[in-house]
């Protein structure tokens, strides 16, 4: 974290801010741009893309922005940059070809445009944030095939549950201990939701009730932690997870797990619905050794096999600016069809 601030400040005293351009002007977005325009010295967000113009104008003059340019060439987006003025378009591809433009954030929740606009970018050389779970969870890894052979960055977004969970699993591993458990805390699920009972709190938050639908219903939980398995490799322990339901703190889940199954599935994802702290994320670690465990205990942290760690909150919009790459490097394999990820096919488990 303090690397990231050194750097930005760095960038803004050098006159050379990171230069992004988002893609997508919904609830995510708007915040993303108030973030940016206003708390994120270092950082410029130079470009809106979104097939509503009127909304990527909102965007920008909801955090304050005077003057924004409407553009429609490369050319006139360019200018715009150079001048210092927002720009909008309803042609996410001029983002995709604009030299000046450092980073994209793909922030649609649209499979199949989002998977469109991610390949134009990494084929115009752009580094790409994710703050698309939907995306991410589909066509991830195929993605960031393509990614690794242009030499761009493909990755997820810090503040979404995902990103937290990784750099929480991060975190475990740099203190010795290994993952086992890689959670997500729920405060609802009921698969009968549908976008007429998510009316209402769609229209409080300003949201669409598809995208609040898949909430509750079960949808998002699953996108989120297939993103987790395919950037750590982790399985599930069952179809569709295990999913407890419990009202107590998440801490008291640690004897739940059978830790020789943990340890032959090489971790698992989860969820949980109902704990504390909601909404955030937890992972289960395994010390390996007698100190190990003893300092542990000392740290009120139990006596294992399992001990718990988690963050009580993830911030969404605050944290994506500081755009930390999330998980463990995956290791690819020339074996597997696209280079899948190493230890998932018959060479792997023959050598």
């Amino acid at each position: 974290m303090i690397i990231v601030d050194t750097a930005l400040k760095a960038r803004a005293e050098a006159g050379n801010p990171v230069r992004v351009g988002v893609i997508g002007a919904g609830f995510m977005s708007r915040g993303l741009a108030n973030q940016i325009l206003n708390y994120t010295p270092g950082m410029e967000l130079v470009a809106i893309s979104n097939r509503t113009l009127a909304a990527a104008e909102q965007a920008y003059r909801e955090a304050g922005a005077a003057e924004v340019l409407t553009v429609m060439t490369v050319g006139e987006l360019e200018d715009a940059i150079a001048q210092g003025k927002p720009a909008i378009t309803d042609n996410p591809d001029l983002l995709c070809e604009a030299d000046s433009i450092d980073v994209l954030v793909e922030a649609t929740g649209h499979v199949e445009f989002g998977a469109q606009v991610t390949l134009k970018a990494i084929d115009c050389g752009k580094d790409m944030v994710l703050m698309n779970a939907e995306l991410d969870g589909t066509v991830g890894p195929i993605l960031k095939v393509y990614a690794d052979r242009k030499g761009v960055v493909l990755t997820g977004c810090d503040g979404d549950q995902p990103g937290v969970q990784l750099n929480l699993c991060r975190f475990v591993e740099s203190i010795g201990l290994t993952p086992r458990v890689c959670g997500n805390i729920k405060g609802l699920q009921d698969r009968y939701r549908n976008p007429t009972t998510q009316a209402e709190f769609a229209k409080t938050w300003g949201q669409t009730p598809n995208m609040v639908t898949s909430f509750a219903d079960g949808t998002k939980i699953s996108f989120e932690q297939a993103i987790v398995a395919n950037a750590t490799g982790m399985k599930v322990a069952q179809r569709g997870m295990i999913g407890h339901t419990y009202k107590g703190h998440v801490d008291d889940l640690i004897d739940r797990y059978d830790i020789e199954q943990l340890r032959e599935l090489g971790g698992i994802v989860e969820y949980v619905v109902g704990s504390q702290p909601s909404p955030g994320v937890y992972v289960f670690a395994e010390a390996h050794e007698k100190t190990q465990a003893h300092y542990l205990n000392y740290g009120k942290l139990g006596q294992g096999p399992l001990y718990s760690f988690y963050v009580p909150y993830h911030l969404t919009i605050f944290e994506v600016p500081l755009f930390r790459r999330a998980g463990r490097p995956v290791q690819r394999c020339h074996h597997c069809p696209l280079g899948s990820p190493c230890g998932r096919c018959d060479h792997h488990r023959e050598n």
